[in-house]
């Protein structure tokens, strides 16, 4: 039970990683493209709003086809779907088409995501904060390789065959999800590693759809990590292009989202002990706190160097904002419906990172990417008075 316990989480970790690699990729990208392409930043940001719109679908339809098809198939037919489109992304396809294909990728991702947090909320019931923190740990260190490698394709004439190394990274997890959970339902996988899975009772899908609805605390998470995955995606992909024409940065200022990533994956496991410490909700508050100074260094210290050194500390503090939240949706959730809520918070996770990322390039395309560093300091402040509204325990939820 042991080891089939591990290759589960080993395969969660895996998918984790895919997502990472994928949200770190576009950013030294984007620049390439425009020129490749020939658009300016609010065109380009059509891939945001493109993938957003898969992202929202597929945590519009998480629920359900995780509840009619199982776990096992789900997260194989959202990966094969993800293989697809990276196959037409490396052919340079077409700006219209490529733009498109990010529709699937969004869509694909939204269930990775969302499936690799619930597996592990449902076979942990709350009490899963450090595998909660390597798992989006090994998330940061997907988002922080990736943007070593597409800085190199960005100066290639074959800049797309980035998305081979996509396509070689879902096969194998493709491999993984099949040999591991061979498609079956959470509630088989889960008695194999002899967890008792939460008793959904005799509810309707519909019934559990409104009971997961109604509760407050689900939609005051789902916007908690629409916003944050958004602060962190929007930096993620807009820093290249704001060095680049404000601080006169060369084509190295593509490696700065390797430190955004590298702080991400290297805080959500080092500062759990201090979480524990202070305690995993007080500190969410600190951590909001010591970002928003560090986004202001970004904004108002001139120096490349300064900013790079700033937004690594900037995702060593945001690192591990998510794990925390999630441990503590799966801890306040009833049993039942941690599925459909963890569900649902992890998939507007995913649409932030489609949403905010575009409204950051359409505000660019009339003001300038100097609008960047405002506007994410905004955003983080609604961050904290978010949390605050988020209860501290189950007995404090009012379905």
């Amino acid at each position: 039970m042991r080891r089939k316990a591990t290759m589960q989480f080993v395969t969660l970790c895996c998918s984790m990683f895919v997502a990472g690699w994928n949200d770190g990729t576009l950013g030294p990208l984007l620049p390439r493209i425009q020129e490749v392409y020939h658009v300016g930043y609010a065109v380009v940001s059509l891939i945001f709003v493109v993938s957003c719109t898969g992202a929202v679908l597929g945590s519009c339809t998480f629920l359900y086809m995780f509840d009619r098809l199982g776990y096992g198939l789900v997260v194989v037919l959202a990966s094969c779907l993800m293989i697809i489109a990276y196959a037409l992304e490396a052919a340079a396809i077409p700006f219209p088409v490529f733009v498109v294909v990010y529709f699937f990728i969004g869509y694909g991702g939204s269930f990775l995501n969302s499936g690799s947090n619930v597996f592990l909320a449902n076979v942990s019931v709350g009490k899963a904060s450090r595998r909660f923190g390597i798992l989006h740990g090994v998330y940061g260190l997907g988002a922080m390789a990736s943007p070593l490698v597409s800085t190199q394709f960005a100066l290639l004439p074959h800049w797309s065959f980035v998305y081979l190394i996509h396509l070689g990274l879902l096969i194998i997890t493709v491999i993984m999800q099949v040999l591991t959970f061979r498609f079956q339902s959470q509630e088989q996988c889960a008695r194999e590693i002899g967890q008792p899975h939460p008793d959904n009772g005799s509810d309707s899908l519909l019934l559990r759809y409104k009971r997961v609805f109604r509760l407050r605390v689900v939609h005051l998470m789902a916007l908690f990590a629409f916003i944050y995955v958004g602060v962190e995606v929007s930096i993620g992909s807009w820093i290249v292009t704001y060095v680049i024409k404000l601080r006169n940065g060369g084509p190295n200022s593509g490696y700065i989202p390797s430190g955004l990533f590298g702080g991400l994956m290297i805080g959500r496991v080092a500062l759990l002990p201090f979480s524990k410490l202070v305690g995993e909700r007080r500190v969410i508050f600190l951590y909001i706190l010591l970002v928003m100074a560090l986004e202001f260094v970004v904004w108002f210290v001139r120096s490349q160097v300064g900013d790079a050194l700033a937004v690594a500390f900037i995702g060593f503090f945001l690192g591990p904002l998510f794990p925390i939240m999630t441990n503590h949706a799966g801890g306040i959730l009833p049993p039942d419906l941690i599925s459909g809520g963890v569900g649902w918070i992890a998939s507007w996770g995913a649409a932030g990172a489609a949403v905010w990322p575009f409204v950051v390039g359409a505000i660019a395309s009339r003001t300038g990417i100097g609008s960047l560093t405002p506007f994410v300091v905004s955003l983080t402040g609604v961050l904290f008075v978010t949390w605050a509204c988020v209860p501290r325990s189950r007995q404090q939820i009012q379905g």
